[in-house]
């Protein structure tokens, strides 16, 4: 199992209420949650910072939280646009596997098709992304298929099962009973990303915990994987549409 570093655990059903600032122009947006039992502040993907608060806090309390974590605040938010730079992006392109897609807006379409280094879509709107979306999985499950396959022959195990999921802390996983889930999310990064993800989860039919064994079996396989992981625990922010 591969995951990725959390920050600090959303609230579901929470929804925007307001904005605010602390001295230094750090701005922030303030959430209310019916299920939040605390003050609990987030750093996201693209920088911004959400303060979620209880139903009944005192938005004073947003504030107050923002100063006491300023510093880690801080450090999250330059870990982020350090994670942006690692996959640069171009405005209607997308990342795949190190390249770029240029995406080619079509009226009428409903479902994204790749034409080369063109990515046909349907017109902007959340129908678009939602497109983009299903043409990565589906084309998660090719890019990744065949890998899967040479990585488990070459470990001596078979799988039963590959899933391709879309999970905001898991870049791929291995059951007891040989399935393998690998997320979509990879494609948006390099390719040697992926395959390392892919030989991770396929050494783990071999080797179910991460003792030394199991690295020692990675290595042989993948010699240098510490810096395709490395790069995944830094930049795994950047892996979104």
């Amino acid at each position: 199992m591969f995951n990725a570093p959390l920050a600090l655990q959303a609230i579901s059903l929470a929804r925007r209420v307001a904005c605010g600032t602390v001295p230094d122009d750090l701005t922030y947006t303030v959430r209310r949650s019916d299920r939040a039992r605390s003050v609990r502040v987030r750093v996201e993907h693209d920088g911004e910072v959400t303060v979620t608060l209880p139903r009944r806090a005192r938005e004073r309390e947003a504030a107050a939280a923002v100063r006491e974590l300023r510093p880690w605040i801080d450090r999250r938010v330059a870990d982020a646009a350090a994670a942006r730079s690692a996959i640069p992006r171009e405005p209607g392109t997308v990342p795949y596997l190190g390249g770029t897609l240029r995406l080619v807006e079509q009226t009428g379409r409903t479902r994204a098709h790749r034409r080369g280094d063109l990515l046909l879509v349907p017109g902007a709107g959340p129908d678009q992304r939602a497109a983009i979306e299903r043409w990565f999985r589906r084309a998660a499950r090719t890019e990744v298929l065949p890998r899967l396959d040479v990585a488990a022959a070459a470990v001596g195990r078979g799988y039963t099962r590959l899933t391709i999921r879309d999970q905001r802390t898991r870049w791929g996983s291995c059951s007891a009973t040989g399935a393998i889930a690998i997320n979509w999310r990879l494609l948006l990064g390099p390719e040697e990303v992926l395959d390392y993800v892919i030989w991770h989860e396929a050494c783990h039919l071999a080797v179910m915990d991460h003792s030394p064994r199991f690295w020692g079996l990675l290595a042989r396989h993948v010699p240098g994987y510490d810096q395709p992981r490395d790069w995944l625990r830094r930049s795994a922010p950047a892996l979104t549409l």
